[in-house]
């Protein structure tokens, strides 16, 4: 009777406690369930701030290797399994130059914390991209970068670590669950936007939903605009912190607001007919024409500004990457912060263009890399030299020892005629969302590709592929803008319920302290591109009063 017991103890407890020490012993035992070659350690936690039920946190790595830089390198990641599982699992695909394992919630721009995918029942993983950020700290502020003198780690960050880590991943998630899993997602914005357009191509199979926010699926030739801007802010100033102020940017911004805001039927300081007003903003018209003049720019700052956004060319004046919007967000201060001025420490007030773009430049998106020192002096010197002529064509390079180029590792093999044609067939669906003031990557790079989509599909582009538009916003949460909104219920419900998402509401958000008293409370449709936000009637702070409609 004694052995008896002992042998029911285990199953009579489980029975007695519930399902949470079901999946407390499913935590625990997962690491003999482990794949060959990856190492994992497992606890079981309860909910948090952030995650609203109980979960099992894995920790674990992979492909262990020695590169040829004599570097070690390994893909990390962590996986959170929730309690409250829905059959769904989350990639979570990390913005930058990865380099470090983020906490896999599956948090995107514009959700609250409710909204993250941990919480609506996705098991989430999130790994360092197959390198370590801070594995070469002698190189200073180049150091996040030096991964990129290793052709196999520079393929892991274009997209081979997805396609390491999402077998290994899948087969933990089963094997905890002991069930299988009903539908797969990829959520990115930035770098991470740039991954889920390329796993779209390259691995068409692998998820049956995409969440991308702003991204840079052309990273190399976007990263040649940090020395277009550099250069062309150098020219006002040799500081480039000094070259335009705050006052410049709020001047800029208010002019866009006096010739647009009203282009979609209501004056509230948002542009949302971003098209129209690309027509009738002129800057020219903002140049001071004595000493005497107020709100105005010198020549040679207008000069700058529309030089930079009219993007990269060469001597030929052949475009390199593309042109930018003109939209309120430039007074923003995470444009400025990209492209004017910072306040990290040790970084001299020089903005993140400088630092992460030259490096990143330097070492990852060029053949043969140039080894450029990691001093704040040294990184900029190298974009204010950088030959558009002789260097831009770096990106597309390769030699003995890097076999691919930079751009055939870090774009969608057909970027610049997408098809999509076997994600399409195997059911996928995508939502994208893209800032019109993003200084980093151009909304207007994310609009031709899906204008060349949808004229390689015939208008049909739709049937799968969702653009969304955000005036005001720049690379990420923040600036003059309705930046408050849910794009993966949307996405969920398209997946799951065959219901194609139409427009999506936003909002305004109290704490944002860039909204001015005008944008207080404002709810607006973010509109399926081509069509934007028209105002029609009744109260101007509720989205039902609005419309979506198509410039003629």
């Amino acid at each position: 009777m004694k052995a008896l017991l002992s042998y029911l103890a285990p199953a009579l407890t489980l029975f007695l406690l519930g399902s949470n020490s079901v999946y407390a012993v499913n935590c625990q035992t997962l690491i003999s369930k482990t794949p060959q070659n990856v190492e994992i350690k497992t606890t079981m936690m309860g909910r948090d701030n952030e995650v609203r039920s109980p979960y099992c946190l894995v920790s674990g790595v992979m492909s262990q290797r020695m590169g040829v830089d004599s570097q070690f390198y390994s893909i990390k990641f962590e996986l959170r399994l929730p309690n409250f599982w829905q059959g769904r699992f989350a990639y979570q695909f990390n913005g930058g130059n990865d380099g470090q394992v983020k906490p896999a919630l599956g948090a995107m721009t514009g959700l609250i914390g409710y909204q993250y995918a941990i919480n609506q029942g996705f098991a989430v993983v999130s790994s360092n991209g197959g390198h370590d950020a801070q594995a070469n700290p002698e190189d200073g502020l180049a150091g996040p970068a030096v991964f990129g003198h290793d052709p196999e780690a520079r393929r892991d960050y274009g997209y081979s670590a997805v396609q390491k880590l999402n077998p290994v991943v899948r087969s933990l998630i089963e094997s905890y669950y002991e069930s299988p899993i009903k539908y797969s997602y990829g959520l990115g914005q930035s770098n991470g936007g740039r991954m889920a357009m390329v796993a779209a191509t390259r691995f068409p199979n692998m998820f049956d939903g995409l969440l991308v926010g702003y991204p840079g699926f052309n990273l190399p030739r976007a990263a040649l605009q940090h020395a277009w801007d550099i250069q062309a802010l150098h020219r006002v100033s040799d500081d480039i912190s000094q070259s335009l102020t705050k006052r410049d940017l709020d001047v800029f911004a208010k002019r866009i607001i006096d010739q647009c805001d009203t282009l979609d039927g209501i004056s509230d300081d948002m542009v949302f007919a971003a098209d129209a007003c690309q027509k009738v903003f002129e800057p020219k018209a903002l140049v001071c024409k004595s000493n005497f003049d107020r709100d105005c720019l010198s020549l040679n700052k207008i000069g700058a500004l529309m030089r930079m956004h009219m993007g990269p060319h060469n001597s030929k004046n052949q475009a390199l990457y593309t042109d930018w919007v003109y939209d309120t967000g430039i007074r923003s201060d995470n444009w400025r912060m990209w492209k004017v001025e910072s306040t990290m420490s040790g970084w001299s007030n020089k903005p993140i263009n400088i630092v992460m773009g030259a490096a990143s430049l330097a070492h990852i998106f060029t053949t043969p890399y140039t080894n450029v020192a990691g001093d704040i002096y040294s990184l900029e010197n190298y974009l204010l030299q950088f030959d558009f002529d002789k260097d831009a064509p770096k990106i597309y390079a390769t030699n003995n020892q890097f076999k691919e180029s930079a751009m055939a590792i870090m774009t969608p093999p057909d970027a610049a005629k997408p098809k999509l044609t076997e994600f399409k067939q195997h059911g996928g669906k995508m939502v994208i969302f893209h800032g019109n003031s993003d200084p980093v990557f151009s909304v207007k790079d994310t609009m031709r590709w899906y204008d060349f989509l949808n004229f390689t599909l015939e208008g049909r582009a739709s049937e799968f592929v969702r653009l969304y538009r955000v005036p005001g916003m720049p690379h990420g949460q923040g600036g003059p803008s309705a930046d408050q909104f849910d794009m993966l219920q949307p996405l969920v419900s398209w997946v799951e319920k065959k219901q194609p998402p139409q427009h999506i509401v936003a909002a305004t958000r109290a704490e944002n302290p860039e909204i001015t008293a005008r944008m207080t409370g404002i709810k607006r449709p973010l509109c399926p591109y081509p069509s934007y936000a028209r105002y029609n009637k009744g109260d101007f702070l509720q989205a039902t009063s609005f419309q979506c409609v198509v410039a003629k």
